[in-house]
């Protein structure tokens, strides 16, 4: 009986503990994540519009802490890391999630409030070490954005005389509650110049870009981001004498509040020139030609090209403008295996960004990589800018379109995948983004086609499947895929050189639907 007692004892003791430690309190569970995920942005004087910084800041933000994790809205990573994992992912593991979830539930105890974390301290110079090489610095403005957003542009001369190679650069927002984004670029054309000379200023406006095509992207930021840093040798080339040229978006309801937004940039030795190009773009390599939604449809296009060298891609900007939804990239290599490099499926022109890769990846030569976006010109479309909707054309106007997508690389040398950009742990994805919310997806390209075919699925849950070539009567031609499992992404490249030219049907049968695709073969 005595031996019983302490055992006895010692279960309920640990019963006790095991069931306080299971409800979580801010100060030691939530806490670490709200500093470590979301005050970066929600602060005294961040872009978010409220700071989560003390137990009563969360407290009082509890609902909307919830639904906007829950819904991964929060913190803001549109690329979808089930299509590809990339450096710097701004994400919450399903743990994470699940602690906020339960604290809410609870009541959000706020705990012991004296062992919460030291609270984070954020510098409003910037955070990359050091003095910076060159330090460009915007004339104060002050924002016109009262109902709609504004993207102003402003150019101001590097007085490099010589070219420089960029290894690291930030912006350092001058008032971080209203600068949403800004772009660099480079200008050694003068274009930007008139612009800007033409326009009231301080600055121009412009939606899409700087207004000029010849401008040269240096690269961006968004709120939350980390500098750009690339590996040590590899450098942007910054032209001798060049303008610097910003784009800066100013989010609606900011007017009246200035802005001196500066950026640093910081030069090294290179013997690797990195270059930051549209390979992907609606100008050369679109497929249907030209970039044209007319007003209530919804449309899909392809982009490709076809690597003539071994390349190093380092990072991607995809690059849409407000009708666009969706966009992808992936490239199929000589020996046909599939490379993921990203996948935006909710694309929000107010999130774009640039994203680098975890490790360099190499593009062989001879690999084709491929772009889909889908544009949505209907009143479904809650960004779309025109209410009824118009034709919308490519250019760089608020209510034109572009499909870019902006690869950072330079030429390949043995050993550069082995490279990292980011060695950070991965965030645990346990349960997959949503993102779709039950859509799924079939698209063919080429078509027409002549000998090859890729069909591309997007199925949410893993189902079984039948892929086929039918005729325009339901008979089947062609078995693609018999009772497989597929899951997320699935593209299927077909030989169809010896099928007669006509008018055929891809169709998917799972056990839930049937999705089919008209095709045309023509040799």
């Amino acid at each position: 009986m005595n031996k019983l007692i302490p055992v006895i004892l010692l279960l309920s003791l640990g019963f006790g503990n095991s069931a306080k430690a299971q409800t979580p309190v801010w100060s030691t569970d939530i806490a670490p994540i709200l500093y470590n995920k979301c005050a970066n942005c929600h602060r005294s004087g961040g872009i978010a519009p409220f700071p989560l910084i003390t137990a009563t800041d969360a407290v009082s933000e509890q609902s909307t802490i919830e639904a906007q994790v829950q819904s991964r809205e929060m913190p803001p990573w549109p690329p979808d890391p089930n299509f590809n994992r990339l450096a710097h992912e701004r994400l919450l593991s399903q743990t994470e999630i699940d602690k906020i979830v339960n604290w809410v539930n609870a009541g959000a105890p706020k705990g012991d409030t004296t062992l919460a974390p030291p609270v984070p301290v954020f510098s409003n110079n910037g955070d990359l070490p050091g003095i910076a090489d060159l330090t460009i610095k915007i004339p104060t403005f002050t924002s016109t954005a009262n109902t709609k957003d504004v993207y102003q542009c402003f150019v101001i001369p590097s007085g490099v005389t010589a070219d420089k190679f960029i290894n690291a650069f930030e912006a350092v927002p001058g008032n971080r509650g209203i600068v949403h984004h800004v772009l660099v670029y480079a200008d050694t054309t003068g274009a930007c110049a008139a612009l800007d000379a033409a326009y009231p200023g301080p600055g121009y406006v412009n939606f899409g870009g700087v207004g000029s095509n010849s401008a040269i992207m240096l690269g961006g930021w968004v709120p939350g981001s980390p500098p750009i840093r690339l590996p040590s040798g590899f450098g942007v080339r910054l032209p001798k004498n060049a303008d610097i040229v910003l784009q800066i978006h100013y989010p609606a309801g900011t007017s009246g509040q200035a802005d001196s937004t500066k950026v640093r940039f910081y030069f090294a030795p290179a013997t690797r020139s990195v270059r930051i190009d549209p390979i992907l773009n609606h100008q050369t390599n679109i497929s249907p030609s030209p970039l044209f939604i007319p007003a209530n449809t919804k449309k899909q296009f392809t982009e490709q090209f076809t690597s003539p060298l071994d390349a190093s891609l380092l990072g991607l900007a995809p690059h849409m403008h407000l009708i666009g939804r969706s966009i992808n990239c992936f490239g199929i290599t000589p020996t046909n295996d599939t490379v993921n490099y990203i996948n935006i499926p909710d694309w929000d022109f107010h999130w774009q960004g640039f994203y680098m890769m975890r490790k360099i990846t190499k593009i062989s030569a001879g690999t084709t990589v491929f772009s889909n976006a889908f544009y949505d010109n209907t009143t479904g479309n809650h960004e779309n800018p025109s209410n009824p909707p118009i034709d919308v054309s490519e250019g760089e106007s608020t209510t034109d379109e572009m499909m870019l997508t902006y690869f950072v690389w330079t030429t390949y040398k043995p050993g550069d995948e082995n490279i990292s950009i980011d060695t950070s742990k991965l965030v645990d994805l346990s349960v997959p983004n949503n993102y779709y919310r039950g859509q799924q997806l079939l698209s063919v390209y080429p078509n027409p086609a002549s000998d090859k075919l890729l069909v591309k699925c997007y199925f949410e849950k893993e189902t079984k499947l039948d892929i086929d070539i039918i005729d325009m009567q339901g008979r089947m031609i062609k078995p693609l895929v018999k009772n497989e499992s597929h899951a997320g992404y699935y593209i299927l490249q077909a030989d169809i050189s010896l099928l007669p030219a006509g008018n055929y049907i891809i169709q998917v049968r799972t056990p839930e639907q049937v999705l089919k695709e008209k095709i045309t073969i023509a040799h």
